[in-house]
């Protein structure tokens, strides 16, 4: 690995990744083909936030915060931290005091694919963190790592700025060359759920609206009646 800070690195329209903000990861990793989904290991600590932002990638040795302190000064309004690890970890790599130097500098929240702590306080100060763990172990600032640079997380590569959604269901990346597409794929996405949503509450059956009905005989399922002793 080289211990490098790359500074001001390119970031995905402004514009576009708030607009994308306004669509749930869901729609937009559907909208993607189904692609930059972080996995079912990086969850919110609470519920209830939906953010957008551009990356700053940070990658540590497993329980060395080090190199978020150095991530800070690199962070500007509108960007997302993005914590990855060389190795696997669950240790308590950050905090209240951190999300509160983040927030004076107008950072959205964090990914980390490690732990977190002080979750009450980072719950009442409104920052928003998607992490693999919550953990009260401490670490170390000891050992040189790199920021801004390509990390992985759930077999995703993030780049420094593209664009990270996060809400309830988890974390989705979009290059950040595709963004303003992206969202134009969400929107006609979202356009066609709602179609589909008024037309079930009028009582059409998925059945019908999908055209599954000659998948099922494709597929020989036989609809056969009951009778009592069968």
């Amino acid at each position: 690995m080289r211990t490098v800070v790359v500074t001001d690195p390119p970031r995905a329209d402004p514009g576009a990744v708030d607009a994308l903000a306004g669509f749930g990861v869901a729609t937009v990793h559907e909208a993607m083909g189904r692609a930059g989904f972080l996995g079912p290991g990086i969850r919110p600590v609470h519920l209830g936030s939906r953010v957008a932002g551009t990356a700053v990638t940070v990658l540590s040795w497993p329980g060395d915060n080090l190199m978020i302190h150095v991530a800070v000064e690199q962070c500007r309004p509108g960007d997302l931290l993005v914590v990855a690890t060389t190795s696997p970890s669950t240790d308590g790599m950050f905090g209240e005091l951190f999300a509160t130097a983040l927030q004076h500098r107008g950072v959205r929240g964090l990914v980390i694919d490690a732990g977190v702590r002080d979750v009450a306080d980072l719950h009442a100060m409104g920052f928003p963190v998607w992490s693999a763990a919550v953990s009260a172990q401490g670490t170390v600032k000891a050992t040189p790592g790199a920021v801004n640079v390509p990390v992985s997380i759930g077999g995703q590569v993030i780049r420094p700025g593209d664009a990270i959604l996060a809400d309830d269901d988890g974390v989705v990346r979009v290059p950040r060359e595709t963004v303003a597409d992206t969202v134009k794929a969400a929107r006609a996405r979202e356009e066609k759920e709602e179609a589909t949503r008024t037309a079930f509450r009028t009582g059409e059956l998925g059945l019908d609206r999908y055209g599954l009905r000659d998948r099922l005989l494709e597929l020989g399922i036989e609809y056969v009646p009951y009778r009592d002793g069968s």
